[in-house]
């Protein structure tokens, strides 16, 4: 029981919120400067802290961490075409069942350095949440006393719940998206993979948005 009691706190302190009372389809302006402060309050803290009691059980070379290599670009290509393909499915289905609730909105940003503010943020994001959601709670499963597939349950469910705020179709995306990053981390053991496919992602969303 002592295993899940770091995790349990992790996520409570990093990723549980309770979704603000904000305005149904209220479509908001890009700020770089709101962004900037997410990076350095919240991405940056947050990602140095996970590493920090990762890296008090083992070193980078233990953990197998090393710059990104050919592979891991490999492995984030199949993993971003996979998560496109689940996002674009499930925008056509939910499309034939009426539209949901529109949610707040966030537009995309509308100068070169306001887009390199946003890639800068979107990839801590991703390294943030893989770094917890796929290699933390997976790596450290047998702590746990978790099988891989119970283990990828866990992960999955726990990732999904940082999504009910977009509703039960976005819950749907991060739940299959989910297991389909902790699927792939699992078979490449490529964090860089995972977390340049997630990047690459949400950065799409904002283009395509």
């Amino acid at each position: 029981m002592k295993f899940f009691v770091e995790p349990a706190i992790l996520y409570w302190v990093l990723f549980f919120r309770i979704p603000a009372g904000a305005p149904q389809g209220e479509i908001l302006e890009f700020s770089w400067a709101a962004e900037m402060a997410r990076i350095l309050m919240y991405n940056i803290p947050s990602l140095a802290l996970v590493w920090y009691l990762l890296l008090k059980v083992k070193t980078l070379q233990e953990m197998g961490i090393t710059l990104p290599k050919k592979k891991d670009f490999i492995a984030a290509g199949l993993a971003f075409a996979a998560l496109t393909l689940i996002g674009v499915t499930i925008s056509l289905v939910s499309a034939q069942f009426g539209e949901a609730p529109a949610l707040r909105q966030v537009l995309g940003p509308h100068t070169v350095p306001a887009w390199i503010i946003l890639v800068i943020s979107c990839v801590s994001s991703a390294y943030l949440e893989e770094s917890f959601f796929r290699f933390y709670l997976l790596s450290r499963r047998r702590e746990m006393g978790l099988g891989p597939h119970r283990a990828v349950l866990v992960s999955t469910l726990l990732f999904s719940m940082c999504h009910f705020y977009e509703g039960p179709w976005g819950f749907l995306n991060a739940a299959l998206s989910g297991f389909v990053l902790a699927f792939c981390y699992l078979r490449s053991r490529s964090l860089h993979g995972v977390a340049i496919a997630h990047a690459l992602y949400n950065i799409l969303a904002y283009v395509l948005g």
